[in-house]
């Protein structure tokens, strides 16, 4: 009788486990940001909170406000995060080919270390402005829920677009490319 309790506890264990695997998974996989991602997504035009950072790429600060009048692509990464790698190269693309048009891409870099940091900018060649919020607390008013995480702000400082998750594949990219425009009109 004790094993066949113990063999009872030990399947509703496995059950228990694997319930909360396929919760995990299914976060995961429909996981749309934080709720400024979701207002922005649904067309509300939420404000952009506003922050002052030190600058990664040379010194100084930062302060997102004084990019009003520029549309802004606000990419969240981290130099240990695997997809931020991956669309490294393509952000650098987009600052490149839309820098002229008053467009500026700054690489908000969160839960890191700045020499981490610096050597992945190097590592990929980003020539756009970094900023460093080492302990994560301006993400925070962004509804950060992974990396990398996008946001598209217009002139006037309102999010037009989020991405939660790395922008790649051409649909994601598309997505971008139209937010990007919508921000500049």
């Amino acid at each position: 009788m004790a094993h066949r309790a113990r063999y009872v506890a030990q399947g509703v264990a496995i059950g228990l486990v694997a319930l909360l695997f396929l919760l995990l998974a299914w976060s995961l996989l429909h996981d749309e940001g934080g709720d400024l991602a979701k207002r922005a997504n649904r067309g509300d035009r939420p404000g952009a909170p506003d922050f002052t950072l030190e600058r990664l790429d040379r010194h100084g600060q930062l302060r997102l406000s004084s990019l009003r009048g520029k549309a802004v692509v606000l990419n969240v990464w981290a130099s240990w995060c695997g997809p931020c790698k991956e669309e490294a190269p393509y952000l650098e693309q987009v600052w490149q080919q839309n820098r002229d048009r008053d467009l500026v891409v700054v690489g908000l870099d969160a839960k890191d270390f700045r020499a981490d940091a610096r050597r992945f900018a190097r590592r990929y060649e980003l020539s756009f402005p970094l900023v460093y919020d080492g302990p994560g607390d301006t993400i925070d008013g962004y509804g950060v829920t992974g990396f990398p995480e996008t946001f598209v702000i217009d002139r006037e400082g309102k999010v037009v677009g989020a991405f939660a998750g790395a922008v790649d594949g051409p649909d994601e990219r598309s997505r971008l490319e139209s937010a990007v425009q919508d921000a500049l009109s």
